[in-house]
Order: structure tokens, then C-alpha cells, then sequence
């Protein structure tokens, strides 16, 4: 069974500018080629399904790929531990050539077949959220504790650092700093 990331160009090339279209479903990584990260980094399970949709195009030497990758994300917030997920929504505009080494920043492809695994692989791990929180208002775990304070509030006290206790009776004037600016 062929992959649907392998898409076969040969007819685009032939006609140089043209266009086609490309819609699938995917599996993020069929062959299991990537191991899971950690348990506290964001990640993409194996068997999650991806979307693809753009177009590519021919031009003298290569193929631009340009549309948008869709994949669902798991992940563990910053500040209270909880399970995060979310979909990526990423844009997409590559170019592939004909010979490897031609175009550093472009991805190649062979025997008429564009492979775009690589460019959705890519493009997925480079946007997964590095710390990624459950809403904006999560209040965390407490340091002392370690109730999660979303749910319930603690009466713990932190200590205050001597070292920056004097700060704490610091007060500034209002209208002082007023006609400073």
C-alpha cells in the first residue's frame, strides 16, 4: 500500500507552471520512526492522524509545496501539571528540487514522487508548544504544599528571602513619580 504522503509530480513537471491539488489523511508516523519524548514535553502520538491540504506547483527545477498541516498535540502544563492538548494549525510553503545539495534550505524529491512526510514532520515538532499552559489564568500547584490551587486554595506562607525583605517596605509617592516623567 503507497503512502499518501507520496504524491507522484511527474505530470506537473511535464508542464511547467502548473498546479495540483493535495487533500489526505494521514497517520503522523506509520513506521514508528520517532520515539516518544518526555514525559513533560509536548508531543504527537505515532497513531495520531494529520491533515494536509495545499497545492503544489511546478517551477523550472522543483516544486512548491504551499498549504496548511493539521495535528493534534498532548502536552502537560507549566505551571499545574494537568494534561494540555491542542491542534496545531500550521502554514506551510516549501520548495523541493531535483538534486540533493542544490538548495540547502529545500527539501528533494526522486523519481517524480514528492515525499512529504519530512516537510510535515518537520513542520510539526518545530511548532509543538514548549510550555504549554492549560488556560491563561491557571493559578499552578503550590511550592509548599503542592495543592493543585485551580481546585482548591491553600493557606500555606511562603518564606520571604531576607535578602529582599527591605523591598517590601519600600513605597513610592504617586505624584513624585509623576513629575520625574
Amino acid at each position: 500500500m503507497s503512502s499518501p504522503y507520496l504524491v507522484p509530480v511527474a505530470g506537473i513537471m511535464r508542464n511547467i507552471p502548473a498546479t495540483m491539488e493535495v487533500n489526505f489523511v494521514a497517520l503522523f508516523d506509520e513506521p514508528h520512526e520517532f520515539e516518544p519524548r518526555g514525559a513533560g514535553e509536548s508531543d504527537i502520538a505515532s497513531e495520531a492522524e494529520v491533515a494536509v491540504a495545499g497545492r503544489l506547483e511546478s517551477f523550472s527545477g522543483g516544486i512548491r509545496m504551499r498549504g496548511v498541516v493539521r495535528a493534534p498535540w498532548t502536552g502537560m502544563c507549566r505551571r499545574c501539571s494537568s494534561v494540555v492538548e491542542g491542534i496545531l494549525e500550521i502554514p506551510v510553503d516549501e520548495r523541493y528540487t531535483e538534486k540533493e545539495g542544490e538548495d540547502e534550505e529545500a527539501y528533494f524529491f526522486i523519481d517524480d514522487t514528492v515525499d512529504l512526510s519530512h516537510l510535515v514532520h518537520d513542520a510539526v515538532f518545530l511548532e509543538l508548544p514548549i510550555a504549554p499552559l492549560c488556560r491563561e489564568e491557571c493559578q499552578g500547584l503550590c511550592t509548599i504544599c503542592g495543592t493543585d490551587r485551580n481546585l482548591s486554595p491553600c493557606s500555606c506562607q511562603t518564606a520571604v528571602d531576607p535578602r529582599w525583605a527591605m523591598l517590601s517596605e519600600l513605597r513610592f509617592d504617586d505624584d513624585t513619580s509623576a513629575e520625574s516623567n
